[in-house]
């Protein structure tokens, strides 16, 4: 490998908002995420909702009022 062109690969942990972390090696650093393997539904079987910043509800308020139009 030639010298100076690859970026420093160095030990990060990865931190969960659920209180997980995995450690691992990385060239971006330390990373936080909402969600992992331990709290996702696919892998735990339990239905949750994740609704960020209110998706779900702008959606339906914009389908409702679409609703209401073609009621008219």
């Amino acid at each position: 490998m030639k010298s100076g062109i690859h970026p420093e690969y160095k030990e990060a942990t990865i931190k969960c908002a659920c209180g997980a972390t995995v450690t691992t090696h990385t060239t971006v650093g330390d990373i936080n995420v909402d969600i992992c393997s331990k709290c996702h539904p696919f892998f735990t079987g339990k239905q949750k909702l994740v609704d960020i910043g209110g998706v779900i509800d702008r959606f339906n308020s914009r389908r409702n009022a679409a609703m209401a139009r073609a009621k008219k």
